[in-house]
């Protein structure tokens, strides 16, 4: 159904943290400060790749206001980080492989005294080779930015005959194109940073945003030398992620120059560095070759990756397992050849990023659908339908995959969308009488997506819930809140398992001394694993609070049930409770908390990486073309989601409308240019994301709730799907409306423009 507050009335709440948020009351991490605290600053190298040969600090340190300088050589403990393993310096103290890399950092009485201070390290540097090239990187006689070598990473996914070549030689049609897609930056709202403060008993608190307060904590053990016990991660709330904050970014510094000044300090990254030394989407060269038979169905399909890893992995990795994965899209295709190459080069790193590798692979193997459809005279849809995956079929890998019918019922509904009627309409009329230079056109995509870590990754969670003495049903869970509505999810989460009233409960999240680990809050894993972990808690803890309350009212306990405001006689849940949570609370000789601990579910068999439970998403979308300056405007979309039951109507709303404008940036305006191992734009000024204005006047979002009969698996997250099929869907409306196709993304409006002849017609771009 569409997603409204008409549809769904009783869940149609006002998020939590809402009112703060627009008004700028909330107080961020990056917006605390502490008595006497210092500020800090880190210096970046000078070169995208260079030796260092030497570091002096001494004028810094000579600076009246200088509180610290550090360099690798005060590193106490592992001068390394990185989220899947410890592969980027701290501070590094023989070579930089980016502009981005750290060689020094400090903290003084005041930000400017600070800013300063930086100008006075010395540094000197013997520049290196420049690698700024994913191909030229895998060269013969090109230097090694790593010990073992610039591939980073290599990938290969095969089914079917051996020898391809002979497929495609025996198919009707096929198709081979290359396609390219961006660096974009994630653009959170709040940079990185934190405060940082030394306790009395010896122990670091962090105040830092970030996707994983255990990881975190563990990371930072290892750079300190101390117990992970030491120290308490305080994770939210966050002024954005997308994945940006997934990874350590200035809290090593924070917390070494911390323990050794015993003051707080504070950091914030300006936006400019933020950009320097962020992480970004892996930039990608995807060749397809797609062959079918003489009715369409898919035979053959061949793909190399290439993907700019960067000058560290981060989870470069992972992210090229997920793009190899997704490379089939949700079709059934009989001889499958994949390859795919993640490489090192000294540009800005690249790592993890709403959509994790699929919206690179997503738009190539749309746009090859869209290429075959007109080779065999046929409607793209009808294409799609004929080749889609059916839910007994097994997952691209041929691992075991839990079955739902999302791939059908999205097909039907995007069918059925009245914006998907228009296309006919401009494939007859695809120029407006008034103005002739202005043409229209209607293009969709479909989208397969696996949520989770995947198999052979550890994926652990956890969660805790209890009745305090005040009387409120508290629940404690290790996630983040970064954005996504995850207060509003819960509590409407812990209302449908207790029927309690949103007063009567407490949420605790994002605080290492306060939480279990509940893993981190990516791969769309939040929603599923909150859900199940309150399948889980909720027999044993309700049992106990209706217990308690029969020994309070004399009551039997199978004659009572929780609700708002407390234990209520059943059938009488409308009127006052027999007796108050607080009541509850106060008579109970010991606490009343249950815990719980298990895994995402995995597939049983397959490789790692395997996804085990996927969605299925359809977007639809109508452009209009300026022929004469080459701009896209997107005037419509609608999204098809199929994730199971919706928890949080506006949440769900939110994230389908939020992924859906941050792919319009990917797709009409956004590139992290690099140049010679350098960025280009440094601020928003000239990086330019989607505006109020840029976004377009309808959006319509319909979810699919059904889930088959015996899945217990509940809700999936939609914080990634949403933003994963736009792209193609752009490019299919450009094509009908100007008969150009698009290959690189973001699309340049110069490409549409010098590809017009105005005497013959358009031209493809190819």
């Amino acid at each position: 159904m569409l997603l409204n507050r008409n549809t769904h009335a009783k869940k149609w709440i006002i998020r939590p943290d809402g009112k703060e948020k627009v008004t700028g009351e909330l107080h961020y991490l990056t917006d605390l400060t502490a008595p006497g605290m210092l500020h800090g600053k880190v210096l970046r190298s000078q070169y995208p790749h260079a030796w260092i040969l030497s570091i002096d600090t001494t004028k810094a340190k000579q600076l009246p206001g200088v509180r610290v300088v550090l360099t690798a050589e005060d590193v106490p403990g592992l001068n390394l980080f990185g989220i899947a393993f410890p592969h980027q310096p701290v501070l590094c103290h023989d070579r930089v492989r980016y502009i981005g890399d750290a060689v020094a950092c400090l903290a003084a009485d005041t930000e400017e005294i600070a800013e300063y201070a930086l100008s006075l390290i010395e540094v000197v540097y013997e520049p290196l080779p420049l690698v700024d090239n994913p191909e030229t990187a895998l060269e013969a006689g090109t230097i090694m930015l790593h010990p073992e070598g610039n591939l980073l990473h290599q990938t290969s996914l095969r089914h079917g005959d051996t020898n391809i070549d002979d497929v495609f030689e025996a198919c009707a049609h096929v198709v081979e194109a290359t396609y390219w897609t961006p660096r974009q930056m994630h653009t959170y709202m709040e940079t990185e940073g934190g405060l940082f403060l030394p306790e009395t008993n010896g122990r670091l608190t962090v105040y830092s945003p970030t996707q994983h307060g255990y990881k975190d904590r563990f990371q930072l053990a290892r750079i300190l030398g101390v117990p992970e016990e030491q120290i308490r991660v305080v994770s939210s709330p966050i002024g954005g992620s997308f994945g940006g904050k997934d990874e350590l970014n200035v809290q090593p510094f924070g917390a070494m120059m911390a323990l050794r000044t015993g003051k707080p300090i504070k950091m914030h990254n300006s936006r400019r560095e933020s950009v320097i030394s962020g992480i970004k989407r892996h930039p990608m060269r995807i060749t397809m070759k797609t062959g079918t038979d003489q009715d369409g169905r898919l035979i053959a399909h061949q793909v190399r990756i290439l993907a700019d890893t960067g000058a560290y992995a981060t989870l470069g990795c992972e992210v090229l397992n997920f793009a190899t994965e997704h490379t089939i899209g949700p079709y059934t295709i009989q001889h499958v050849d994949v390859e795919g190459k993640s490489v090192y080069t000294n540009n800005g790193v690249s790592g993890e990023f709403r959509g994790f590798g699929g919206n690179q692979v997503i738009f190539a193997v749309e746009s090859q659908i869209e290429r075959l459809a007109e080779k065999l005279g046929m409607d793209a849809w009808e294409l799609r339908k004929l080749n889609l995956r059916q839910p007994a079929d097994p997952g691209p890998m041929g691992q075991q995959i839990v079955a739902t019918e999302g791939a059908d019922q999205v097909w039907a509904k995007a069918q059925a969308s009245p914006l998907w009627a228009k296309r006919a309409a401009y494939a007859r009329q695809p120029a407006a009488a008034q103005e002739p230079w202005l043409r229209r056109g209607v293009g969709a995509a479909l989208v397969m997506h696996g949520a989770g870590l995947g198999l052979g990754i550890p994926d652990h969670s956890g969660g805790r819930i209890e009745l305090t003495p005040e009387g409120k049903i508290q629940a404690s869970f290790g996630f983040e809140e970064f954005g996504q509505g995850l207060y509003a999810a819960l509590t409407l989460m812990l209302q449908d398992c207790f029927g309690c009233a949103a007063d009567d409960i407490r949420i605790v999240i994002g605080d290492t001394d306060r939480v279990p680990s509940s893993g981190s809050s990516t791969a769309s894993r939040a929603t599923t694993m909150m859900w199940r972990a309150l399948q889980r808690l909720k027999p044993a803890f309700e049992l106990a609070l209706l217990e308690q309350a029969s020994q309070l009212c004399g009551l039997p306990a199978a004659e009572l049930t929780t609700g708002a405001g407390g234990i209520h006689h059943k059938g009488d849940e409308a009127g006052k409770p027999v007796v108050t949570y607080a009541v509850v609370a106060a008579a109970a000789a010991k606490p009343i908390i249950a815990h719980t601990e298990f895994d995402y579910p995995t597939t049983p068999e397959g490789r790692v990486g395997a996804h085990y439970l996927y969605s299925y998403a359809a977007a639809i979308v109508e452009v209009e073309v300026n022929m004469l300056t080459g701009r896209v405007k997107v005037l419509q979309t609608d999204h098809v989601i199929a994730a199971g039951p919706v928890i949080n109507p506006m949440g769900f709303l939110g994230q389908i409308e939020g992924g859906s404008v941050m792919a319009l940036g990917y797709t009409l305006t956004e590139d992290a240019v690099m140049k010679e191992g350098r960025y280009l734009r440094h601020n928003l000024d000239t990086y330019l994301v989607p505006t109020f204005s840029d976004s377009p006047l309808s959006i319509q979002v319909e979810a699919i709730e059904d889930l088959p009969e015996g899945d217990t698996f509940g809700p999936r997250g939609v914080g990634e799907i949403g933003s994963v099929g736009l792209a193609p869907a752009i490019t299919a409306a450009v094509r009908q409306a100007t008969g150009i196709w698009v290959t690189h993304l973001p699309i340049s409006p110069e490409d549409i423009v010098q590809s017009i002849d105005w005497l013959e017609g358009v031209e493809a771009i190819d």
